[in-house]
């Protein structure tokens, strides 16, 4: 089964897949309202703005795994997320990233090792995963790395098309 076969839901409970995006580059991103990098929304958001019309999207998996740091209703994470950050990327269900419920994403995500060798669990909020348009994991990157760094989006566009 690819990443592409994972079921998922919207935000809004629909449902939904990678699929949706095939061909595009992805960085999925494990979001919390209530975290000290929940400011990320921003920088997630300028990637979105920046890169959208070349082949990339951000998607949004709010936890609440992390010191329940994203404990609102669907409608209240879109409302934060919108009327706080501007958020236009798609938002997805709140899930589970580590742990006996670890959604089935997750589950693959997580077998991959980030840039120091360390797979497993997700460490905190916002930790990145950056998909190739071909839907293999190119960079799994831990939460405090800022979405506009020179790694990221170095990383970024060595998977846009020219």
């Amino acid at each position: 089964m690819s990443l592409y076969d994972i079921p998922l839901r919207t935000l809004d409970g629909k449902p939904a897949s990678l699929a949706d995006h095939k061909g595009k580059a992805l960085l999925i991103v494990n979001v919390a309202s209530k975290c000290g990098l929940t400011p990320q929304y921003e920088g997630l958001e300028r990637l979105q703005q920046r890169y959208a019309g070349r082949g990339f999207t951000v998607l949004g998996f709010p936890c609440n795994q992390f010191a329940g740091q994203e404990p609102g209703s669907a409608e209240e994470i879109r409302t934060f997320c919108s009327t706080t950050y501007g958020v236009t990327f798609p938002l997805f269900e709140k899930i589970d990233v580590n742990g006996e419920d670890r959604h089935p994403l997750y589950a693959r995500l997580t077998e991959v090792a980030d840039e120091e060798g360390q797979a497993g669990d997700v460490s905190w909020n916002f930790e990145k995963f950056l998909i190739s348009p071909d839907g293999t994991v190119a960079a799994r990157l831990r939460p405090r790395v800022d979405p506009e760094s020179a790694e990221l989006t170095a990383a970024i566009e060595g998977l846009l098309p020219a």
